[in-house]
This record gives structure tokens, C-alpha cells and sequence, in this order.
């Protein structure tokens, strides 16, 4: 997956935009607020934080040793730090962008929630 593919992916999303409060590199891809991935776009390998169930983190670790680890400089139970240069199936990547998506909206406030076009 490019830079360029990973960007427009994250922000395909209902709702979902692109900030930088840390610094001029790091993409924050937030829907309503709420952070759902976070990557250098111009880092390489590229790789980018992803929520997580804190079950499936564990096993897609053990599936995918140095490719999906826990998440850097975020809660190791529910975030994985995700390579996504091509090591990794593209597909199996745009599932997880779009699990942690789905994980941070079912974490918001139910009147939020239905703004949105997903269930």
C-alpha cells in the first residue's frame, strides 16, 4: 500500500479527517473527534496505529511476528503499529484500518453514531 492509497483510504471513511496536532508529519485520522489511525505518510517502511480488539491484537501478532506489533507510543492492549509497505497483504490491511474505524464509532456517544451512515 502507497502513502498516497493509505491516506485516501483512512479519509474514505464517514466523517473522517486528516489533522496534525503532534507535527507536520504525522497524520492523525480522526471520525468526530475520536483517533482511529495515526501514520507518518512520509515514513518508510510505512506503518500506521490502528485500534485493536485486545484479543485479535494479540493473535495478528503472533500471526504476523515484526509486521504487526503492539502499538508505538499507544495503549499496548487495544492499538497495533501495522507495516504497511506491501509485507502484508493489502487486503489484510485495509480490514484492520477499517476495524479500527468501525471500533472507534462504536465507542461514541449513540447520538453521534447515527449521524453516521454506517451502522
Amino acid at each position: 500500500m502507497t502513502p498516497q492509497e493509505l491516506r485516501a483510504l483512512c479519509l474514505s471513511f464517514d466523517a473522517a479527517v486528516e489533522d496534525f496536532p503532534f507535527d507536520p508529519e504525522t497524520s492523525v485520522f480522526k471520525v468526530l473527534g475520536k483517533l482511529f489511525a495515526l501514520t507518518d505518510l512520509g515514513a518508510r517502511p510505512l506503518k500506521v496505529n490502528l485500534k485493536c480488539d485486545p484479543d485479535d491484537a494479540l493473535r495478528l501478532r503472533a500471526e504476523h511476528p515484526g509486521l504487526i506489533v503492539p502499538g508505538w507510543h499507544m495503549n499496548k492492549r487495544h492499538w497495533n503499529t501495522v507495516t504497511a509497505d506491501g509485507a502484508l497483504p493489502a487486503r489484510l490491511v485495509r480490514e484492520l484500518v477499517e476495524d479500527s474505524y468501525d471500533l472507534v464509532v462504536a465507542g461514541l456517544p449513540r447520538a453521534q453514531r447515527l449521524r453516521l451512515d454506517r451502522p
